[in-house]
């Protein structure tokens, strides 16, 4: 059977910073799209992405980008707080998007666009990146083929400087997010009977552990640690630690950082996380993933499981539980 040539998507991306300039030159770099807007308010944010992308055109307004742009479907990259603002006005647009992790700060604020949603939310997907790396893949084959888990251990440290690049964002919403989607995945979406959540804040009152306990109806439980703790004198982005038990098995993953080491005045882990942009050829789980959005708006593929709009606002449904549970 022949299939019909994929047609590239053309994609927008609001919001040029870390993970927007990303997004953009792995869209840029990808046979399935054209990457053809890019916009942010702040003109200098513009101004410092990658050379490769200096023949896409650039906005600071997002509705004139989307008059002009020919923008099919959109990536929203912006600010937690802006997430929601920006998706909204590009699904009233009647385009789809791909809104990165978390969808918003506030249940309130993630439920407000539910009206736009598609029933099967074909034209909402969530950036949770991790469903598509190799390791988690992996593990939820072996979780698929040995049965039910018993116990979920995960841990998701970052270096201390992370308090003050990330000001008023604690490690439950910057970084064990990435935990909770994966916990929900691993479950099959049903929600924990019980939660737990035991912060541990500096001398300043910032918060650099967040600790959190989670039990399910069948008897299974989950730890889940995220802090700022790890020195930069050991690694920039500290590590991650994933271990699923099972009744007679266990599964280990080790994400971060990748397996490549270099030695020379001191240690140094060159691939941070699995995603590689070598010779504008990328490869790796966010390539996945924004392929995957791609093969969606086209109707070839289905948001997974985990990344529906959904399955985010059940999961912001956890956190507001979390925090209602805190512990200082």
């Amino acid at each position: 059977m022949i299939r019909d040539p994929f047609q590239p998507v053309r994609i927008g991306v609001a919001g040029a910073g870390n993970f927007g300039s990303l997004h953009a030159v792995t869209m840029a770099g990808l046979g399935e799209a054209e990457l053809v807007a890019l916009v942010d308010r702040d003109e200098d944010t513009l101004g410092k992405l990658p050379p490769q992308l200096s023949e896409v055109p650039r906005w600071n307004n997002l509705e004139t980008a989307l008059k002009k742009s020919g923008a099919e479907a959109w990536v929203v990259a912006t600010s937690t707080a802006s997430h929601m603002p920006v998706a909204k006005t590009i699904l009233e647009a009647g385009l789809p998007v791909l809104v990165e992790k978390p969808i918003t700060g506030d249940l309130e604020s993630g439920e407000s666009i539910q009206p736009l949603i598609k029933p099967d939310s074909s034209n909402f997907m969530m950036g949770h990146i991790l469903l598509f790396g190799s390791e988690f893949r992996v593990l939820r084959r072996e979780l698929e083929q040995r049965g039910p888990v018993v116990f979920i251990n995960s841990v998701r440290h970052r270096s201390i400087p992370h308090l003050e690049r990330y000001p008023g964002e604690p490690p439950l919403r910057l970084g064990m997010i990435h935990d909770l989607y994966m916990m929900f995945a691993l479950t099959g979406g049903h929600d924990p009977i019980s939660y737990s959540y035991v912060r541990h804040k500096t001398h300043k009152a910032e918060e650099d552990v967040s600790l959190v306990t989670l039990k399910w109806a069948d008897g299974t439980l989950a730890s889940i640690v995220a802090s700022y703790l790890t020195p930069v004198s050991m690694y920039e982005d500290g590590f991650d630690r994933l271990e699923v038990f099972g009744d007679g098995w266990v599964a280990r993953s080790h994400p971060v950082p990748r397996p490549v080491e270099v030695w020379a005045d001191r240690a140094r882990w060159p691939s941070i996380y699995e995603i590689c942009m070598e010779d504008n050829t990328p490869s790796g789980m966010l390539a996945e993933e924004d392929r995957h959005f791609c093969r969606v708006v086209r109707g070839q593929a289905q948001v997974p499981f985990a990344a529906r709009y959904e399955d985010a606002i059940q999961i912001e449904g956890w956190l507001k539980k979390l925090e209602e549970s805190a512990e200082d």
